[in-house]
């Protein structure tokens, strides 16, 4: 069904790349979370104020929270989609993190609202009575979650919107929530336990949960969460497929809002390529992964020195200096590139369990870098990636550039 609607209300719904497209998506699934929520949020809050049920009338401000949830949503994607300016160069991607975040917090306020009620609910119990409309309405309600929960899926993964995969999961925890609801309403009948303010405590926890969760994960993104393996590898490969490529470092990616991301990488080049065919092999693949993934990106090309004698003199000098200073540590796959005025050296770091928790990498770079400069104090120290000893093609990897 929501594809049906989509290609009804969404024009060239198939261009997902497209900013204004990705708004319309964002609306139609903020307008169709606003009716659904209304509808439930009256019929919950009729039959739980007549059946005097406080687990229904919980669900019901449930599902106001989440009607309130697709007004965000919606305003996000409109403010999304402002223009850069002169203050905001990047545009204004990060207001739909923003308006994940908003959701999540009315959850959270939403959760120990009704958490508070219910408890207290436990000391001052009232008779609930059975209603089949009830029962109903709750059957009705569990259905129409699970549709959500489909269709902001859908439009989620379509258009990698974190509030509508917000959305869907709230949707989901609601409908597992309103079948508790049910449960207890059904078994009130047979027991004068407090089932009642049992249900709606733990419907208030759950939600609250929920909210925790979707918030962590906006957190983690605005402070700068390490980006997708997946996407950094399919990155790496693509530019290693190039022709003179021998390898990359040093990927660096900023996330400015779905479908605006930022990056920069280091892409080694043997020293002895044609500078003009290298520029362009570079330029092509600027192009190539902008298309692929959506993404600016700017390459750094580090020519690599391929003359035999210099790379056997840094390696004996970074060997000696490992094994006489820093013997529990080990380098691997090194690569140079050479200047009259700097050679940097780059390589891997192995070192043993735990070692970063007792001298931080920043200092071990600095000490590693300070013997190097004894040596020659145009020698700097570059370390790609920190694994965990014993050396293996399994062995963990503590630190890279990319987290």
């Amino acid at each position: 069904m929501i594809k049906t609607i989509i290609q009804h209300t969404v024009p060239n719904y198939q261009e997902i790349t497209d900013k204004k497209v990705r708004e319309r998506y964002s609306i139609v699934g903020g307008i169709l979370g606003i009716i659904c929520n209304i509808l439930l949020c009256l019929g919950k809050l009729g039959i739980g104020t007549y059946t005097g049920s406080i687990a229904i009338i919980s669900d019901a401000f449930n599902n106001l929270s989440d009607m309130c949830s697709s007004v965000i949503s919606i305003l996000g994607a409109k403010l999304s989609n402002k223009p850069a300016d002169a203050e905001h160069p990047f545009g204004h991607g990060r207001f739909e993190y923003l308006a994940s975040l908003s959701i999540a917090i009315l959850i959270l306020i939403v959760g120990f609202s009704l958490c508070e009620t219910s408890f207290h609910k436990f000391f001052q119990p009232i008779h609930v009575e059975q209603s089949y409309i009830g029962v109903f309405i709750l059957l009705f309600s569990i259905a129409v979650k699970l549709w959500m929960y489909s269709y902001n899926t859908y439009i989620g993964k379509t258009i990698r919107s974190g509030v509508n995969l917000a959305t869907a999961a709230d949707s989901i925890t609601d409908a597992v929530a309103t079948g508790g609801v049910l449960l207890a309403t059904l078994l009130q009948a047979y027991t004068t336990l407090p089932l009642d303010a049992v249900a709606g405590l733990l419907i208030g926890l759950l939600i609250m949960y929920t909210g925790f969760t979707i918030a962590k994960d906006v957190i983690n993104i605005l402070l700068g969460k390490a980006p997708d393996p997946q996407l950094v590898r399919e990155i790496t490969d693509c530019a290693r497929a190039c022709h003179y490529v021998t390898g990359v470092h040093e990927i660096r990616i900023h996330d400015y809002g779905p479908g605006r991301m930022f990056a920069s990488m280091h892409v080694e080049i043997p020293d002895t390529t044609n500078l003009v065919e290298a520029h362009a092999v570079l330029d092509n693949l600027e192009d190539e992964l902008q298309e692929k993934y959506n993404m600016e990106i700017n390459l750094h090309m580090d020519p690599l020195c391929t003359n035999p004698q210099i790379i056997t003199r840094v390696r004996h000098c970074l060997n000696e200096i490992i094994q006489t200073e820093f013997p529990r540590y080990e380098t691997h796959h090194l690569r140079i590139t050479a200047g009259m005025v700097r050679l940097n050296v780059i390589c891997d770091l192995y070192v043993p369990p735990g070692e970063l928790e007792i001298i931080p990498l920043s200092i071990i770079r600095l000490k590693i870098n300070e013997a190097l400069q004894q040596y020659d104090r145009n020698y700097h120290i570059f370390l790609d990636k920190v694994y965990e000893l014993p050396k293996s093609p399994n062995s963990k990897v503590l630190s890279s550039p990319w987290g």
